[in-house]
């Protein structure tokens, strides 16, 4: 059953990614994500199916349209690729559990916001509604399967702190972050508050370390000042993934063994 649920995450997880580069693409373009089919951005000839393999056809077309022979950006495996290897990640992290889905989901909404608040600095709500629409859901069916309201009910609490706290920076300091970073803190503290309180502060904790890194290390190369703007959601994305990945396990490891 394990083994099953991990394959099937992994290609599940290579086909989301595909959509995903699509989402990334059309959305903040304000383009539907259904219609038409995949084309080349730049000739606009239509993808065949054979063309549109996951990873795959990029490395056999060696990232070039087959019609215009125009360069395909590499975001598009890496976006394939890293899906599904955080699909099978998180299978691996959660099991067959009733929180799979929840958290597959809300990897997946991560994945399409980082990548186009790295693109274009920007968190749009086309993504991040729909996304916290579905894990609010599935974390809704999860708790009613389990019985664990109390849990759901934690991580609705840290949702609402969270979004408060970055609410309240905002609103003092607008030239700190954006308003969509607001949105993605809140969905972000419900997603981890399913998995513990500590987790959220790993969570937060990370991505402003992360974030730190690397500011520092542009400006030591000199590619950036005190005054340039960073995509604020990568940051949170990855602290998240590493909140859950890794921050997590540890504290549930530490929980049983140590506490009990």
């Amino acid at each position: 059953m394990f083994v099953l649920v991990v394959v099937t995450s992994c290609l599940v997880g290579l086909a989301i990614g595909s959509f995903l580069n699509v989402v990334v693409y059309r959305v903040p373009l304000g383009k539907s994500v259904v219609t038409p089919p995949s084309a080349c951005p730049s000739c606009e000839a239509l993808i065949a199916p054979w063309d549109n393999i996951p990873v795959l056809s990029w490395l056999v077309l060696r990232g070039r349209c087959r019609r215009c022979h125009s360069r395909i950006s590499p975001r598009y495996p890496l976006v394939e690729a890293g899906t599904g290897l955080l699909f099978v990640a998180v299978a691996v992290r959660f099991g067959a559990t009733w929180s799979l889905p929840a958290e597959l989901a809300f990897t997946a909404g991560l994945i399409a916001l980082a990548a186009v608040d790295f693109e274009r600095m920007l968190l749009p709500r086309a993504i991040l509604y729909p996304t916290a629409l579905l894990v609010s859901g599935l974390l809704v069916v999860a708790a009613g399967m389990q019985g664990q309201w109390r849990r759901l009910a934690v991580a609705v609490a840290c949702a609402a702190v969270v979004f408060a706290a970055f609410f309240a920076i905002n609103f003092i300091r607008p030239a700190w972050m954006g308003f969509g970073d607001v949105r993605l803190a809140g969905l972000i503290g419900l997603a981890l508050g399913w998995l513990g309180t500590w987790t959220v502060v790993i969570g937060f904790m990370a991505a402003n370390l992360l974030g730190a890194l690397v500011g520092i290390g542009l400006m030591l190369g000199g590619r950036a000042n005190r005054r340039t703007a960073l995509p604020y959601g990568v940051f949170l994305a990855a602290g998240s993934i590493l909140a859950i990945l890794v921050a997590a396990p540890v504290i549930d490891w530490y929980s049983s063994h140590l506490i009990h």
